[in-house]
């Protein structure tokens, strides 16, 4: 434990988790999100209350390869330790990749300037070990749709048809989604997005309106129309989320 009199340092770290088990991202009443937990074990490290603060909130179910938070505490043995220090008791599905010092001036969420998600669906069935991680579509999907709707759907634009906001939404809905590309492998296809920022529920938008467009249920003509309009199309579902990974957020250097 550290002397609560020293100057307190800003930390920033790096989380992955898999999703499945916590209540999502932000603290619940009831415990069980993944901020309650690390704040939990920076209690035991620190003797008192600390409060982290992410880059943004992940919903339950949805994964995270790079994650990214910062709180200030003082801490004597340097970053190494206190990695060890945090990662000590935390469940399996949860690990602390990295911790390093930041400026006073570094906040995860405010300085960040852009996020990386990628979205995984599986053609047919899967096996047992990819079937947690993957949206499952049974149908046949028409690849080269989905990249057209791709393309409709990259830019900066007001995106609020292809998100889940309140009416009228309470932020700004313009974003600039400088990638969105599809990979395919096999009965794999990955999606790939960045954007400066996101909005609620916007990749799993997104991923619904390509899955929409390779079912041939939406065009990219009808793409431009939502974008235009703000009014989303009766055919978007949302993606579920156990496809849904953040990859990385983005700082400048």
């Amino acid at each position: 434990m550290t002397p609560k009199n020293e100057t307190p340092t800003r930390w920033k770290c790096v989380c992955a988790y898999n999703g499945a088990p916590f209540a999502g991202w932000q603290s619940q009443r009831g415990g069980g999100a993944i901020q309650d937990i690390i704040e939990a074990r920076l209690r035991a490290v620190f003797g008192r209350g600390t409060r982290i603060h992410a880059s943004g909130r992940t919903d339950a179910g949805v994964h995270a390869r790079g994650q990214v938070f910062h709180f200030d505490a003082p801490w004597r043995h340097g970053a190494g330790k206190l990695r060890a220090a945090l990662e000590a008791g935390l469940p399996p599905a949860l690990q602390i990749k990295s911790v390093r010092k930041a400026p006073p001036t570094f906040h995860a969420r405010f300085s960040a300037i852009g996020k990386i998600y990628t979205y995984h669906l599986h053609l047919g069935a899967p096996d047992p070990f990819a079937r947690p991680y993957v949206w499952v579509r049974r149908r046949p999907l028409d690849f080269a749709a989905m990249t057209a709707a791709a393309a409709a759907l990259r830019g900066r634009h007001d995106f609020r048809a292809f998100s889940v906001l309140n009416d009228p939404p309470r932020e700004n809905t313009v974003r600039d989604l400088r990638r969105l590309d599809l990979v395919r492998r096999g009965a794999r296809i990955r999606v790939t997005a960045e954007a400066d920022g996101f909005l609620y529920k916007m990749v799993r938008s997104l991923a619904g309106a390509l899955v929409a467009a390779g079912e041939g249920k939406i065009t990219p003509a009808r793409i431009a129309e939502a974008l235009a309009t703000g009014k989303r199309p009766p055919s978007l579902t949302t993606a579920p989320p156990q496809g849904l990974f953040l990859e990385r957020v983005l700082y400048r250097p």
